[in-house]
């Protein structure tokens, strides 16, 4: 029962002093993304291990006949890591500045849209999705524009 009184106080007096809560937020914050990094690098290498799986079985095992089909599944996997390495730079960017860098989220979700038209199967969905896919590239589009104008004009 003192381990709980003792525990009690310790949090009473963490939220009277805004410093160490902030002190203490700031750790948190600070081993999730890096908790967070590592699960990251745990996918990449899994993505890597599934692409070589998926291109030994179509190099070996399959017959050449749909291979237009098994090419976009391909182009996917590899977009796949992208993502994931666009993913990992984020959180690493946050862990250097402490930021979300607005400029590297538009850029992963370009990445992960173009994904998205690549393998887009137009025989398979309606065209609403289409439409759907490039109203968000333009949108993202204007978004990266509008992002990146300030640097721009530093550069000039």
């Amino acid at each position: 029962m003192t381990f709980l009184r003792h525990i009690g106080n310790w949090i009473f007096k963490l939220f009277r002093n805004n410093t160490e809560f902030l002190v203490l937020l700031k750790f948190v914050e600070s081993l999730v993304s890096k908790i967070l990094s590592l699960y990251m690098i745990a996918l990449i290498f899994f993505a890597l291990y599934d692409i070589a799986v998926f291109l030994w079985q179509e190099l070996f095992f399959h017959s050449p006949d749909p291979l237009r089909s098994r090419l976009f599944d391909a182009f996917g996997l590899f977009l796949n890591v992208l993502i994931a390495l666009e993913l990992l730079e984020n959180i690493t960017a946050y862990l250097k500045n402490h930021v979300i860098q607005l400029e590297l989220v538009i850029v992963t979700a370009i990445i992960a849209i173009a994904r998205k038209v690549i393998i887009f199967d137009i025989e398979k969905y309606p065209a609403n999705n289409l439409v759907a896919i490039a109203i968000t590239v333009v949108l993202l589009s204007f978004s990266y524009f509008l992002i990146t104008i300030p640097n721009r004009s530093r550069k000039s």
